[in-house]
């Protein structure tokens, strides 16, 4: 790791980290200027996704959560290159997290090419195992939207059948298009480029918690 990434670790990353110990009820307080609404993306890679978004939407606080320092190193110098004040990270497991953040408090959270582990023996440690999916239904807003990407079509599957037996998650797809396609704001990262130079196709699956909840039954 270069000097300079190593600094913005050491000066710029502790007033950003988000300790699950001491986080407000309203996340909405963790940003110094008013944000209307928070986003957050797991697994945020290189971070260019996050600091794309971050920057055209400067009324949304962005939570970013990623474990492995050379991408949280990367977040950090876009954070700092373009001075954005509505970015907060989370450098550990996500897993960690999940539990501290309070129910509907997150407007829309991306899933975007996480790690498919695709030895069977390996499947317990996908992102999209119903655990995590709980929280992620618990933790939307209604009117939000889970949007998940991957280039694994096998992967894309198997968090399908997951997603569609979650009550609260409404899957958005009306035809192939939609999950063949990217959603309109979407900012291509070099990882989702270099897939496409090897042919590969992304798989898009967007859902939303809805305004009104499925009953259950008696």
């Amino acid at each position: 790791m270069t000097p300079a990434r190593q600094r913005q670790l050491a000066v710029n990353l502790p007033p950003l980290r988000l300790d699950p110990s001491t986080l407000p009820g309203d996340l909405r307080q963790l940003f110094d200027a008013p944000v209307s609404d928070i986003w957050m993306e797991i697994g945020f890679g290189a971070g260019e996704h996050l600091a794309g978004q971050a920057a055209r939407h400067p009324d949304i606080g962005f939570i970013g959560c990623e474990p492995f320092v050379n991408g949280v190193a990367s977040l950090l110098s876009m954070v700092d290159d373009q001075g954005l004040s509505n970015v907060r990270l989370f450098d550990d497991d996500v897993r960690l997290l999940l539990p501290a953040l309070t129910d509907a408090s997150i407007g829309r959270l991306y899933i975007l090419f996480s790690d498919p582990w695709p030895k069977t023996r390996h499947h317990r440690r996908r992102i999209t195992v119903p655990e995590n999916l709980g929280h992620f239904a618990r933790l939307l807003r209604p009117g939000g939207e889970l949007r998940f990407a991957t280039d694994q079509p096998e992967f894309a599957a198997w968090s399908l059948q997951r997603l569609l037996r979650e009550p609260r998650l409404h899957w958005l797809a009306k035809s192939k298009a939609d999950w063949s396609t990217a959603p309109n704001d979407w900012i291509e990262t070099r990882y989702e480029t270099k897939a496409r130079s090897r042919g590969l196709k992304p798989i898009y699956l967007n859902f939303r918690r809805p305004f009104e909840e499925p009953l259950k039954a008696a």
